[in-house]
């Protein structure tokens, strides 16, 4: 079920920038997914939908990290008795 969930996430991620900067009429550097990741690695880090106001990413590591904490909670959450967590198998 996890993957499911970093997949629907995923696939949101990639077609969101790229129909913006077609439709939407929002510039970004780089609209395509497999080519946006590398703009954290650029001098002037990577700004959320083309506005240093939102959120500035300029450090992998705390992008790593923050990530591993957000989804390690959720995912505590969930085994713990979370929604969808109550009866799980001992192997799951």
């Amino acid at each position: 079920r996890m993957h499911a969930r970093w997949a629907m996430l995923g696939a949101l991620g990639c077609i969101t920038p790229e129909l913006l900067s077609t439709y939407g009429g929002v510039d970004f550097k780089e609209p395509v997914w497999f080519k946006a990741g590398s703009q954290v690695l650029t001098e002037g880090g990577l700004d959320y939908l083309g506005n240093p106001g939102l959120v500035h990413a300029q450090s992998i590591i705390a992008i790593v990290i923050t990530q591993v904490i957000l989804m390690g909670a959720v995912e505590g959450y969930r085994v713990n008795g979370g929604p969808a967590g109550e009866g799980l198998d001992k192997n799951y």
